[in-house]
């Protein structure tokens, strides 16, 4: 098995389509189908349902697609330790975030990165904590900053706590929670109307644990994927926001008041590592720029 077919193959079930993927790795149309077709004949079964418009994976090609992506991460961190025995940095690092976690100025820090190794490509991806997770765990991700919810350590991923704080009411100072400027419970916030982010963020896993411990239900009525917009909202008094207490610096212009009888359930930023055996020099190097520095051979959650 060539690790150019896996590549191709890797790229097409990534891109959905093989003329996308073909431009994605500047090779010619026909080479690619080619490629993945020796693949397919290796393996002695099909890895994709090719149609007019799309190509979708067969229960074939998903069993592979784990493994080649994992194969394809090993070989990059090789090549990248080589390197760094060399003295010199080079390759990608691929970075996952939450948005706007505790404790941790992401772009700072990767920009210190790139002063110090020039030659390495940074790439950047932001979503929820979850998807995190699975990417890091997967190896499409050399490492994420995200916040912890139900992950655990396990064979392929390592959760490292950096840093924690308690949630914050934000609201409105004409909403009657403002008047009295008094912490509140989940109890006399059930009948709010809330915004949140999506489900899979960390923000939002958080306050949901929060309102569940306290068997309190909640309506999340507005629905946003961004901090602004989750701003924006509460500033026009539609709504009020639990987040975590950081998320008050943002707008002056709010209300934030102390959430109480939360019990130990905190916003805790982590990063999120693959076993240490599987650690790039990159992301190592990266995660002794942490303030304190993390030691990733050695640092266990």
């Amino acid at each position: 098995m060539e690790l150019r077919h896996l590549q191709h193959f890797v790229a097409v079930a990534e891109e959905e389509h093989f003329t996308r993927a073909a431009e994605r790795l500047l090779v010619s149309q026909s080479g690619l189908s080619a490629s993945v077709r020796a693949l397919e004949r290796e393996l002695q079964t099909p890895l994709f349902v090719r149609t007019t418009r799309r190509v979708m994976l067969t229960p074939a090609g998903r069993a592979l697609l784990t493994e080649a992506e994992r194969i394809l991460a090993q070989v990059r961190s090789a090549r990248e330790a080589v390197a760094a025995v060399q003295g010199v940095l080079r390759g990608m690092l691929a970075v996952g975030s939450e948005q706007c976690v505790a404790g941790l100025h992401v772009a700072g820090l990767l920009a210190s990165f790139r002063r110090r190794h020039p030659d390495v490509e940074i790439c950047l991806r932001q979503a929820g904590s979850g998807a995190l997770a699975e990417e890091v765990a997967g190896g499409r991700l050399d490492l994420a900053f995200a916040v912890r919810a139900e992950q655990e350590d396990t064979d392929q991923l390592r959760v490292v706590p950096l840093s924690s704080e308690p949630m914050t009411v934000l609201c409105h100072p004409s909403h009657h929670l403002a008047a009295t400027g008094a912490a509140v419970t989940p109890e006399e916030l059930g009948g709010e109307v809330f915004v949140d982010f999506h489900p899979d963020w960390g923000p939002r896993r958080t306050t949901d644990a929060v309102f569940a411990a306290a068997g309190v239900r909640r309506t999340v009525a507005l629905e946003v994927n961004d901090v602004h917009s989750l701003l924006e909202l509460v500033e026009e008094n539609l709504c009020v926001a639990v987040v975590p207490r950081h998320f008050r610096h943002k707008r002056d212009s709010l209300v934030a008041l102390a959430v109480k009888d939360t019990g130990e359930t905190v916003y805790e930023t982590v990063a999120l590592l693959p076993p240490p055996q599987a650690m790039s020099p990159a992301a190592r190097a990266l995660m002794e720029l942490l303030d304190p520095p993390v030691e990733c051979a050695e640092v266990s959650p």
